[in-house]
């Protein structure tokens, strides 16, 4: 594997709700919760940081932190999170992050959503291989989640 790959994640669904309907899912606080399993504490705003915690069954314990980057009306929406969330016992500085796109285009069946995340080469090589297949599993059930939420 090299570098490049191991530092993305990029997974592309296509969704059959139209992009304002998924747009609301992705960047409505409540909506986003309900889909991705988190309660988070109050609305995503550029700029600001939003907090939480995870209720997907297995990881009640994890706290949700993340800073709102851009948001671009049903086009774009993009946040970060500091790695020490999920790896605690690895020094990080103060500018790291990991970023997650959401890139909405509207097709003909509704919505194409791109998911992509990046940032893991910021990861020790020891940890970065397990950090990034237990991301693109999540991945994977999350984008199955929003494709069930948005057409309920």
């Amino acid at each position: 594997m090299n570098q490049s790959d191991q530092n993305r994640i990029e997974k592309v669904v296509d969704l059959a709700a139209p992009v304002a309907r998924v747009w609301r899912a992705l960047t409505d606080h409540e909506e986003f919760g309900q889909w991705f399993r988190v309660h988070l504490d109050g609305p995503f705003k550029v700029g600001a940081t939003t907090t939480g915690h995870i209720t997907y069954p297995g990881y009640e314990h994890m706290k949700w932190e993340s800073v709102t980057e851009r948001m671009e009306h049903e086009r774009l929406f993009v946040f970060s999170w500091p790695p020490g969330t999920i790896d605690p016992d690895t020094h990080y500085g103060d500018d790291a992050k990991v970023m997650v796109e959401f890139r909405l285009e509207p097709n003909e069946n509704g919505t194409r959503l791109t998911i992509t995340e990046t940032g893991f080469l910021q990861f020790p090589e020891s940890k970065r291989l397990e950090v990034l297949r237990s991301n693109k599993e999540g991945w994977d059930i999350q984008a199955q989640n929003v494709a069930e939420y948005v057409t309920s």
